[in-house]
């Protein structure tokens, strides 16, 4: 690996030991891990301390990088892009965007993040897309993992997406989430997704409650309430 250093920022993903493995064995070099931080935005800025270059490799504690991903072909970010975030394909419904994707990020800019719900949409200067996938984002690991993933994405694309995307997308994003229905727990995805829909009708008038979308504990709390704390292992 030339030219960047790399992180691997998980929480309580199962698999996020094995996925740490991985992304070492293609970036071929040492990926430095962030475990267990709570609180997101506090997660995020500490990465910017645990590396010594200004642009590293940032990914979640759920992405599974394509083993033929050539770190040798990526370039560094022009002046002024604060972050690039390659694509990753959703394994309950087959979408692929930036959600779960690779990151190519400035240090700097995480240290001036400002306020937003989707926490590195309020990065400084511009983000710009990869228009080739990096993995896959492997957040369906259990029942819990797949809910949330899709009650916090489908909450953020119901709210209005901070990264000013159309409302079309928006939409057809929305209901693939809702309709998915292959690979493990996409059952569970389905209803996070229609549940966060509900969620972003419920929090127009009081818009302080989607701070929730970024507390652990809170989440855990609504998935053991609607499906049964059997569900919430793993």
């Amino acid at each position: 690996m030339t030219g960047f250093d790399a992180v691997l920022l998980s929480y309580d993903e199962p698999m996020a030991n094995s996925l740490h493995s991985r992304l070492q064995r293609t970036l071929g070099g040492t990926v430095k891990r962030l475990h267990g931080v709570h609180g997101m935005r506090r997660a995020y800025r500490l990465c910017a301390e645990v590396v010594d270059r200004e642009q590293f490799f940032l990914a979640d504690g759920d992405f599974a990088i394509d083993a033929d991903f050539d770190v040798n072909a990526v370039e560094p970010l022009d002046e002024g892009v604060s972050m690039r975030v390659w694509r990753a394909v959703n394994p309950v419904n087959g979408l692929t965007y930036g959600y779960g994707g690779l990151k190519l990020i400035r240090r700097s800019a995480l240290r001036e993040m400002g306020e937003a719900v989707d926490v590195l949409a309020a990065l400084p200067g511009r983000i710009e897309f990869a228009q080739h996938t990096a993995g896959v984002t492997r957040f369906n690991q259990s029942p819990f993992h797949a809910w949330k993933a899709g009650f916090r994405e489908c909450a953020m694309l119901a709210r209005g997406s901070e990264y000013g995307m159309a409302d079309g997308d928006a939409r057809q994003r929305i209901q693939a989430w809702t309709a998915s229905r292959s690979g493990e727990f996409a059952s569970y995805a389905a209803s996070g997704a229609r549940e966060g829909v509900a969620f972003a009708g419920e929090a127009v008038r009081k818009p302080q409650r989607f701070d929730h979308l970024n507390d652990p504990a809170w989440l855990r709390e609504r998935f053991s309430f609607a499906h049964g704390d059997q569900a919430v292992s793993g």
